[in-house]
């Protein structure tokens, strides 16, 4: 790949916005221009790079993209202070297996049909650690989970495995920090990646604001628009699965570290059922805590982030699991604040992500189907991405893996 003068990443969600960070910074970038097109009337992070729940991991997948990941993370947190910028900080994580106890006279509902398990564990092949199951095995300082209904706590992870930042707080520094290297951000619906002679030549937008189209000339497009993708390669073997969460504000004057740092992944035993249901929990710095229940794919991608349908009764089914319940005590929980959902790209073989040049057509690299592990990858991705486009191949990890010949 020849060295480009003109760089055009569309979409400004975790990976484009990292992949234009490392780019601006990257040695061999010289004059080139880095231009970032997002479809959002609202910005950067709106889709799933804003609404995750921000999991670091150096036990995710694929390994070798994990592994030079999250040493990113660490150097990033601590050069540009992410604990105070983007909300670094080490966590524990651990499985909670308990039952839920009714707590009012709201029913407990029975979840959507079609959900499907978002596969976040599929890294770990067994709990590394186990607890002292003194109060049913939960740590001493877990006392945000409910001591009475829990039948069984195991640590997966040992310490400094595990970290977390806001999703949404990382993806926008990322992006700032970029902007402030000369990178330009651009709001449009990318319609049409230009081609002339088996090379690249642009990008067609559509104004968000006036709908007014425009070209954006390049020698390099990157795609980076999650689920989207498709939407400009066809051929993409890539879907995308909704995911609902909410978040839910603490009550007034709640002492900061009253909530301590566990991410738990749950299987909650409904009371007056035979389901159990297995939400997760993040805790924030704030302390506010997020939570995310299973995918679905009820509803297909809209045409923009903009577009994404809210199911409320899905939202409010992750409540009644985590609060009506009793599962979480009451002290740690005030309103919920955001009712949301997202579309994470899943690439539809297995697998992925995917990160490669485009075969046949010059100057086209796609990086999509990070699945829910974008925020977690995304340093390693762009780094990756940066080295294809001005070093001309990937030198931080072997990700041949990753290429997309292997899905064609």
């Amino acid at each position: 790949m020849e060295t480009p003068k003109s760089i055009v990443i569309i979409g400004a969600g975790i990976i484009g916005s990292t992949t234009a960070f490392y780019l601006s910074r990257h040695p061999s970038l010289g004059s080139a221009q880095v231009i970032i097109l997002e479809a959002s009337k609202s910005g950067a992070a709106q889709g799933a790079s804003g609404k995750a729940g921000g999991l670091v991991a150096k036990w995710a997948y694929p390994n070798p993209l994990t592994r030079i990941s999250f040493h990113e993370h660490v150097r990033l947190a601590e050069e540009f202070n992410g604990a105070d910028r983007w909300g670094w900080r080490w966590v524990s994580v651990g499985e909670w297996e308990g039952r839920g106890a009714p707590r009012s006279n709201r029913r407990v509902g029975t979840a959507p049909e079609q959900t499907t398990s978002l596969q976040k564990k599929a890294g770990l092949s067994s709990p590394t650690t186990s607890v002292d199951r003194q109060a049913k095995g939960l740590p001493e300082d877990l006392s945000w989970v409910n001591a009475n209904l829990t039948e069984s706590f195991s640590l997966m992870a040992p310490p400094g495995d595990t970290a977390q930042v806001h999703p949404y707080l990382f993806t926008t520094s990322m992006l700032d920090l970029s902007v402030e290297y000369g990178v330009r951000l651009v709001r449009g619906r990318a319609t049409t990646i230009e081609r002339v002679e088996g090379k690249v030549s642009g990008v067609r937008y559509a104004d968000s604001e006036t709908g007014v189209e425009s070209i954006l000339s390049a020698d390099c497009v990157i795609l980076a628009a999650g689920a989207w993708c498709p939407t400009l390669l066809p051929d993409l073997p890539v879907t995308g699965t909704r995911a609902h969460s909410i978040v839910i504000r603490p009550p007034p004057n709640t002492p900061v570290d009253s909530v301590s740092p566990y991410v738990l992944f749950t299987s909650i035993r409904l009371p007056n059922s035979r389901r159990s249901v297995t939400p997760e929990i993040y805790p924030r710095p704030n302390p506010e805590i997020y939570v995310c229940g299973p995918g679905d794919t009820r509803v297909p991608l809209p045409q923009t982030v903009d577009d994404v349908q809210v199911d409320v009764r899905a939202c409010d089914e992750i409540w009644e699991w985590v609060a009506e319940t009793g599962v979480l005590e009451s002290w740690a929980l005030g309103e919920v604040s955001h009712r949301q959902a997202c579309y994470l790209p899943i690439v539809s073989a297995g697998g992925g992500p995917i990160i490669s040049a485009i075969p046949g057509t010059q100057g086209l690299v796609v990086a999509t189907g990070h699945t829910c592990w974008g925020i977690c990858n995304a340093p390693g991705t762009a780094k990756a991405v940066s080295e294809l486009v001005l070093d001309g191949k990937i030198k931080c990890a072997d990700l041949t893996a990753l290429d997309l010949t292997r899905y064609l």
